[in-house]
């Protein structure tokens, strides 16, 4: 058993709650711009600058709303949107009228929605599109206070809140201490019904203070920050960069529509980014598929080659000339191109969700742009370690940040304790039991180790790990990280629990094969096309380097649909809900291991 502690950075006092800096800011700083947004999704709407003053007024505006229509303070109030300026105003609003806010995917399907609408007690809900709406409206029909974005929602709650004083409100927000419940995030239910984490005010405010007033305090502290957000809100990291970008005025900018996020990355010029694995993968695979498209293929993968080999030497004491050399001609080169698409001005991006993998990272940072990957769940408010610029140990999840102590289990399983802890499951007594031992440990259900300097590796789930027929444990999770790291792949799910060996799920990305085929000069191919085969072994085969051999994949086959969230194989973090991948594709799972 080892454990690995920091102290705590940054106190935060009992009567502090999340909407108070709005209204600080907004007293402080009132002309400083908070927010950049768009009058229209188009990508070449102009951006609109938001100061502090109008930031306040209009979540001032909105929960006066809240106030008016009767929600008292604990009650819940659920939000449904997409990654909007409103999303941020709303959820602001929320804590400004003493409430609690429930987020849910905007993706979310009817009988989702109803489960948490109904198991947290909502009292009412603001949507964002009418097909939302109608969602709402078919899962829970009684929900009698229902504001859509779209539909004059928020005129609305401004019309009815026009009575309500600020000394009121300002009441409501003071009635909201560090103890008070903040938030309740369900789980993305991987394995089974959604659980509510209950996040308080204190949970959110002293995970974002410690973070960004402590290892990560260079990224937030030049006069230029700014930083766009695309990934969903109703995620536990992205909610939890909101406060932090709000709480350091860092200039916010919203994307909606995914489609959107490159032209946005080009206009906006962030400084700062939050993505997950995926995010960077596409980035890279995009940028491999037009240079092979363009002839440069060679070059961009000897430039890829350079960029890691670079980043690998800086970590080990710092490149030779000759390697530096090398590097700064493919900088003017390759390098640059691929800063330029992000805007230009990116110094640092974090990603969280699942792990990005060491060769992508030691890519983008020789690439010019460093990603700083982190680790923790939605029951730790999100981070619980995080990389620092300095001491980024690109293939680790980082230290854990100020406040944070860490304990690896004889099980390997990783146990976590602080203030950033929830405080348990809504309605399950039960389950917040079995999750929080008796000393204040959280039991994570993650599987890991700590290197000799604090360093975090995740290896694994705890309830993922496959036993073979053969005894063998084996974990997924690498082998799966490491195959989706090949262009042509979208998904790949390994299998072989109480089987004689190690398989594997895979599914290919739409726009990868696309581009495969006219590489390629084909028309049309199947699934069990022996050069496509082949292109996925090449995949199958680096992640074999890996482990042992027992633990190497087998076989494999191509799924001839490919997992998304729309056909419920993902949840909206794009984790592979593994027990219905099993069910749906159980007659592939059984022709792999022969029938």
């Amino acid at each position: 058993m080892r454990e690995f502690s920091v102290p705590v950075l940054v106190d935060v006092p009992p009567s502090a709650n999340c909407a108070d800096v709005v209204f600080q800011r907004g007293l402080d700083e009132p002309a400083a711009v908070v927010v950049r947004r768009k009058a229209a999704e188009a990508p070449d709407a102009p951006w609109e600058p938001v100061t502090a003053a109008r930031f306040r007024d209009d979540v001032a505006a909105v929960a006066k709303g809240l106030v008016a229509a009767g929600i008292e303070p604990g009650d819940r109030v659920a939000l449904m949107s997409r990654t909007r300026y409103e999303w941020t105003v709303v959820d602001y609003a929320i804590w400004a009228a003493g409430a609690v806010g429930v987020p849910i995917y905007e993706t979310s399907s009817a009988d989702q929605v109803k489960w948490i609408i109904t198991d947290s007690g909502a009292k009412a809900a603001v949507v964002e599109l009418p097909s939302h709406e109608e969602t709402v409206r078919e899962a829970v029909p009684e929900l009698g206070l229902l504001w859509p974005i779209e539909r004059g929602g928020l005129d609305e709650l401004r019309r009815l809140g026009a009575d309500v004083t600020g000394d009121t409100l300002a009441e409501r927000r003071a009635s909201r201490g560090g103890r008070d419940l903040a938030t309740i995030i369900y789980t993305s239910g991987t394995t089974g019904m959604p659980k509510g984490c209950r996040l308080t005010h204190d949970n959110l405010l002293f995970t974002a203070r410690n973070v960004y007033m402590g290892p990560l305090a260079s990224l937030f502290e030049v006069d230029d920050r700014a930083a766009l957000l695309f990934l969903p809100l109703a995620h536990s990291l992205a909610r939890l960069i909101e406060i932090v970008l709000v709480e350091t005025g860092t200039v916010i900018a919203h994307t909606p529509n995914m489609k959107n996020v490159a032209p946005d990355l080009q206009a906006f010029k962030p400084t700062f980014l939050l993505g997950v694995p995926r995010v960077f993968e596409k980035v890279y695979n995009s940028a491999e598929q037009k240079a092979t498209a363009e002839g440069k293929g060679k070059i961009f993968h000897t430039a890829v080659a350079t960029a890691i080999a670079w980043s690998r030497a800086e970590s080990a004491g710092g490149a030779g000339l000759g390697l530096r050399i090398k590097h700064a001609v493919f900088d003017r080169l390759v390098y640059g191109k691929l800063r330029a698409a992000t805007g230009g001005s990116l110094r640092a991006a974090v990603s969280g969700g699942s792990a990005l993998g060491e060769r992508l990272g030691h890519f983008f940072r020789g690439v010019g742009i460093e990603v700083f990957e982190g680790w923790g769940l939605t029951e730790t408010s999100a981070p619980s370690t995080v990389n620092i610029p300095g001491a980024n140990k690109v293939g680790t999840v980082g230290k854990p940040f100020p406040g944070v102590s860490l304990r690896i289990a004889d099980d390997g399983e990783i146990l976590v304790k602080g203030r950033h802890v929830f405080d348990g499951y809504w309605n399950n007594e039960r389950a917040t039991k079995e999750a929080i031992d008796p000393e204040g440990w959280f039991h994570t259900g993650d599987v890991g180790r700590l290197d000799d300097d604090g360093y975090l590796l995740i290896t694994g789930r705890k309830k993922e790990i496959l036993v073979t027929a053969g005894g063998k444990n084996v974990a997924p999770a690498p082998l799966e990280d490491a195959i989706r790291a090949h262009r042509l792949i979208s998904q790949v799910m390994v299998v072989g629990d109480d089987r004689p060996f190690v398989g594997a799920l895979v599914t290919l990305d739409p726009e990868a094969l696309d581009h495969w085929k006219r590489d390629n000069g084909r028309a049309d191919v199947t699934v069990t096309d022996p050069a496509l085969m082949a292109e996925v072994q090449s995949a199958v085969d680096v992640a074999n380097r890996m482990v042992s051999k027992p633990e190497q994949i087998k076989k494999f086959v191509i799924l001839e649909t490919d997992l998304t969230e729309e056909s419920g194989h993902l949840t909206p973090s794009l984790k592979v809900k593994r027990n219905l991948v099993m069910r749906d594709f159980a007659k592939q799972i059984d022709e792999l291991y022969g029938g």
